[in-house]
C-alpha cells in the first residue's frame, strides 16, 4: 500500500472517531511527532560559519551596536 492510500484510510477511520478524548490524544501525539521532526531537521553550523558569526558580534560590540537585555525584554513585551 503506498503512502498516499495510507493517508486516505487514516483520514477516513479519523472522520469515524465520536470521542473527543480520543481526538485529543490524536492530536497531541501529532505537535508530539511533528516537534520531534523539527529537531531532527536542526544541523549543526560550519566552525567557519560560528568563527564568522564571533567575529561579526565582535565588530557590533566595537561599532555600539548593542542592546541592553531589558530593552529587548521590553521590546518583546509588547509583541503580545
Amino acid at each position: 500500500m503506498d503512502l498516499q492510500t495510507r493517508k486516505l484510510e487514516l483520514i477516513q477511520e479519523f472522520l469515524k472517531i465520536e470521542s473527543e478524548e480520543v481526538i485529543s490524544r490524536l492530536e497531541k501525539i501529532l505537535r508530539k511527532e511533528n516537534k520531534i521532526a523539527e529537531n531532527d531537521d536542526f544541523k549543526p553550523m560550519t566552525i567557519e560559519k560560528f568563527n564568522s558569526r564571533i567575529d561579526q558580534s565582535m565588530e557590533d560590540s566595537k561599532n555600539g551596536r548593542l542592546i541592553e537585555a531589558s530593552e529587548l525584554k521590553a521590546k518583546i513585551d509588547k509583541w503580545n
